[in-house]
C-alpha cells in the first residue's frame, strides 16, 4: 500500500466514524450523551481535515510534513479518575439510555476497525508513512478507551450490577473478551 492509498483509506474510515458520532449527537436527547458524542465528532472532523491536507501535500510534493495532531480525549489517568466518579454517581443521577449505549457500541466497533487499519499501515509503510499514522494509532486507542474506560472485568461487572435490568445486555456487549 502506498502512502496515498493509505491516506485515502484513512479518510474513508474517519468519515464513517465522524458520521456515527455526529448522528449519535443529533439522535440523543441526553445532555451527557451530547457532551460525549459532539466533541468526538468534531475531533474526527479535524482528522479528516488533517488527512486531506496531508493528501494534498503528498500529491503536490511526494512527501508529507508531520504536523501536531491533538486530541480531546483525556489521558488514561484522567479516564480512570472519571470512572471512579462515575461509579459513585451511577444510580443516583440517572443512567445512560439504551440508545446511547447502542451508539457507543457502533462507534467502538468503528474505532477498533480504524485503529486496526492504522496499526496495519504503520507496520507496512515507509518511515514517512509510519510517522504520519503512528499518532492516529494512539488517538484511536484513546477513543476506544474512553468508551471502555476500564479493561477489567470487575468494572464491567460493577456497571452491570448497578445498571437497570433493561440496560445490562448492552453493557455485556461492551465487555472485553478475557
Amino acid at each position: 500500500m502506498t502512502i496515498e492509498e493509505a491516506i485515502k483509506t484513512a479518510l474513508e474510515y474517519e468519515s464513517r466514524v465522524e458520521q456515527t458520532y455526529r448522528e449519535a449527537a443529533e439522535a440523543t436527547g441526553d445532555e451527557a450523551g451530547k457532551r460525549v458524542f459532539s466533541p468526538l465528532a468534531e475531533e474526527e472532523k479535524g482528522h479528516i481535515a488533517y488527512l486531506n491536507s496531508r493528501l494534498s501535500e503528498w500529491q503536490k510534493t511526494g512527501h508529507v510534513t508531520i504536523e501536531t495532531l491533538g486530541t480531546v480525549v483525556p489521558t488514561a489517568a484522567r479516564i480512570q479518575e472519571g470512572v471512579g466518579r462515575l461509579k459513585e454517581t451511577v444510580g443516583t443521577k440517572g443512567n445512560m439510555g439504551s440508545a446511547e449505549l447502542e451508539w457507543l457500541q457502533r462507534a467502538l466497533k468503528l474505532e477498533q476497525e480504524t485503529g486496526a487499519f492504522y496499526k496495519k499501515v504503520v507496520g507496512e509503510l515507509s518511515e514517512e508513512g509510519q510517522q504520519l499514522f503512528q499518532r492516529f494509532v494512539e488517538i484511536e486507542e484513546g477513543h476506544a478507551a474512553i468508551q471502555r474506560p476500564s479493561r477489567s472485568q470487575k468494572a464491567v461487572d460493577l456497571a452491570q450490577r448497578l445498571a437497570p435490568q433493561k440496560h445490562r445486555p448492552h453493557l455485556a456487549a461492551l465487555a472485553l473478551p478475557h
